[in-house]
């Protein structure tokens, strides 16, 4: 997304991005505006049926008028880079959970030698275990659900249209959807020529 901003042709809104130049004229906006829409048509061709009558076509308008600014494209890759790391991070504390599991079990076989306690001792230590794991799974459940919320106020707060704060699975998979369009906005190169 950061290259979109070198190879784009002056479609910001703000005046410091272009101090130098006169800013986009309003039958250029409109352009842009027309080829994002029809891009974004597309993009919602591609959808199921059943999630395309989810996103109407203002929507769609809106979200295009939207990423004129293309600050929306770096707040989404900002997101996006923090979701990463997020991941990241509750990869490695869920595997240190496992890691911990491993060692225990390591350390139990060398301490004990007869098979019937080893047996019942290891038996005990899987049990334990996992209840570990599964505390440990529902700590990055709340997390990830926390960085869902956050990321949602986050577009709400930018004025991204179709993002709100919400747990409906529903909803939740067609703002994915708009990120994915958002996305994929940020990687085209509009030609006023054409």
């Amino acid at each position: 997304m950061a290259d979109v901003a070198a190879t784009s042709e002056g479609i910001s809104n703000s005046s410091e991005a272009l101090p130098e130049q006169q800013q986009p004229s309003p039958e250029f906006l409109q352009r842009k505006i027309y080829f994002l829409v029809d891009q974004l048509r597309k993009m919602h061709e591609e959808l199921p049926e059943n999630l395309q009558t989810r996103i109407s076509y203002d929507l769609l308008t809106e979200l295009a008028n939207c990423v004129l600014n293309e600050g929306i494209f770096v707040i989404v890759k900002a997101l996006m880079e923090l979701q990463h790391e997020t991941e990241r991070h509750l990869i490695k504390m869920r595997m240190q959970v496992e890691n911990e599991y491993e060692i225990e079990v390591a350390e139990w076989r060398s301490k004990i030698k007869d098979p019937e306690e080893l047996h019942h001792i290891l038996g005990l230590m899987k049990i334990k275990h996992t209840k570990k794991l599964v505390e440990s799974d529902k700590r990055i459940i709340e997390i990830l659900d926390q960085k869902v919320k956050d990321q949602q106020s986050t577009l709400q707060k930018a004025g991204v249209p179709g993002f709100y704060v919400t747990d409906n699975a529903k909803e939740i998979k067609i703002q994915m959807f708009l990120l994915d369009f958002i996305l994929r906005l940020s990687r085209l190169k509009y030609e006023p020529s054409k």
